[in-house]
């Protein structure tokens, strides 16, 4: 029953999120958090932070906002702290996007675009990726209304390198925005560019390459007249969406990056052994720069994700167009992928 709804939430079809299983001792691998704790420097940050718990949070961000724009290279007024990447890149469609002009983005993406463009009435231009799963450069070109574009995509992790985004940047007219969730794995950034595009929005988690998935950390980083475009929106919806304990936390963990450098590189590592792993045993694996991969087994998708779960391994398959004969794996330790991959073995010899 819907009496009540407004016609607005009645038309909604809301975005599907991973499941989150509440059996313990599962091997969680469908939903693309951080196979490593957070640095230690991190919860240290957010015990001190609890002292101020009876006050607001710093609307300016500071200490965040600082943080970000160092590890980036950028200026603090480079930089809109927010609610996780999903709340940034809901406010830019707010901020940039205009009802009646189409904003580009891909069939194959994250799939919480449209559920923005239908909450506030944009349209979208759907480009079909190449069935390589790859980018259409040469059709990039042109937006009316924007341009959304994940890099590495989801949920494919397929990256387009720097020269190729900047491409994109430059031969369109409208804000385009790069959700960076996954920067942290080998992809190659675009934020520097921000300094150099006036119509350049990078968007980022710290959900992913600094284990805070918890917590509820983003960032947008562009130039300063877009920074503000983002502020007037936010300041109308709600003027404190970073908790005090998660702009320390962020901060405290923008600020070690040797930390975070090096468990990405072990997961980098094990996403690379898993690839192969399913390559040997007759699956195609899509190239990956994220802390997941895209394979297609050599029996049916949804039958191999139903006998993981049985086994205790939760895996994200996407009953969709295109996508339904993937499996999107995210990368756990090397111990967790080692109990994956021998009871994809047993699967597929069964």
């Amino acid at each position: 029953m819907k009496k009540y709804w407004s016609r607005k939430a009645s038309s909604l079809s809301p975005y599907t999120a991973g499941e989150q299983p509440k059996i313990k001792n599962l091997i969680k691998l469908n939903t693309n958090e951080n196979a490593y704790p957070p640095s230690p420097n991190v919860f240290s940050a957010i015990e001190a932070a609890g002292a101020h718990l009876r006050k607001y949070p710093l609307l300016a961000m500071d200490a965040l906002a600082e943080a970000a724009a160092r590890a980036g290279g950028l200026a603090p007024e480079n930089i809109f702290c927010s609610n996780g990447s999903d709340e940034a890149l809901a406010l830019c469609f707010l901020a940039f996007f205009d009802p009646g002009k189409p904003v580009l983005t891909m069939d194959v993406t994250y799939s919480f675009y449209p559920v923005w463009a239908k909450l506030f009435d944009i349209t979208m231009q759907i480009l079909p990726l190449n069935d390589d799963f790859t980018v259409p450069l040469q059709e990039m070109t042109g937006a009316r209304g924007g341009v959304v574009l994940a890099n590495p995509n989801a949920p494919t992790g397929i990256a387009l390198s720097a020269g190729e985004v900047e491409k994109i940047v430059r031969q369109n007219d409208c804000v385009v925005i790069v959700d960076e969730a996954y920067f942290g794995f080998g992809a190659q950034s675009v934020l520097s560019l921000v300094k150099k595009y006036n119509n350049l929005a990078v968007v980022r988690t710290l959900s992913k390459s600094h284990s805070l998935a918890g917590l509820r950390v983003g960032y947008v980083a562009a130039n300063p007249n877009l920074i503000s475009a983002l502020l007037a929106v936010r300041d109308s919806f709600n003027s404190y969406p970073v908790g005090t304990l998660a702009q320390a936390g962020g901060a405290a963990a923008l600020a070690d990056e040797a930390y975070y450098k090096a468990n990405n590189e072990k997961i980098i590592k094990t996403r690379e052994y898993t690839a192969d792993a399913l390559k040997a045993m007759g699956a195609e694996v899509l190239p990956s720069a994220a802390n997941f991969i895209f394979a297609r087994p050599p029996v049916p998708a949804e039958k191999v994700f139903k006998k993981l779960r049985e086994k205790g391994i939760v895996v994200r398959w996407f009953n969709k167009e295109r996508i339904s004969g993937y499996l999107r794996v995210s990368i756990g330790t090397m111990e967790e992928m080692e109990c994956f991959i021998g009871e994809m073995k047993r699967i597929l010899n069964g």
